[in-house]
């Protein structure tokens, strides 16, 4: 399985790692079938994402789309962050292997999922903005022809 150079770099030297202990919104995301976990926590100041943090339980992928996904949407504001896809994690780490897509979808879920945790806290329904939260299943590349 051949990583790209970005993916090693994240997955070597992960960018905004840690938590933000008095976060605006914490999101948490996991897929049971391959044991990832990525939780996301976001200042919010206004409309914007002043800061991110992450941690995540899982494989290089995992930890290197966590990564890309906060320098992605760090200093964006919220709509920004909720137009962050998948495959534009995945082209910013210049790809990822097949069987690894599913982490880029579960660094995109992370974002919803914590913005849907900023907005619970002000008392709005977060589904009409975020969208419902699809839990995250993928079949480590077994595709049917």
């Amino acid at each position: 399985m051949m990583y790209s150079e970005k993916v090693m770099d994240h997955f070597a030297n992960p960018r905004n790692v840690g938590e933000i202990p008095d976060a605006d919104g914490v999101g948490e995301v996991g897929n049971a079938k391959c044991g990832d976990i990525m939780k996301m926590y976001f200042k919010i100041d206004g409309d914007v994402i002043t800061d991110v943090r992450f941690k995540t339980f899982g494989c290089g992928a995992a930890i290197a789309t966590s990564s890309m996904a906060t320098e992605m949407i760090k200093g964006r504001t919220i709509e920004e962050a909720l137009q962050l896809s998948n495959k534009a994690v995945m082209e910013a780490l210049d790809g990822l292997p097949p069987v690894k897509v599913h982490c880029s979808v579960l660094a995109e879920q992370a974002v919803k999922a914590t913005l849907a945790d900023y907005y619970r806290r002000q008392g709005i329904d977060p589904e009409p903005i975020v969208g419902k939260l699809e839990e995250v299943d993928h079949d480590h590349g077994e595709e049917e022809e």
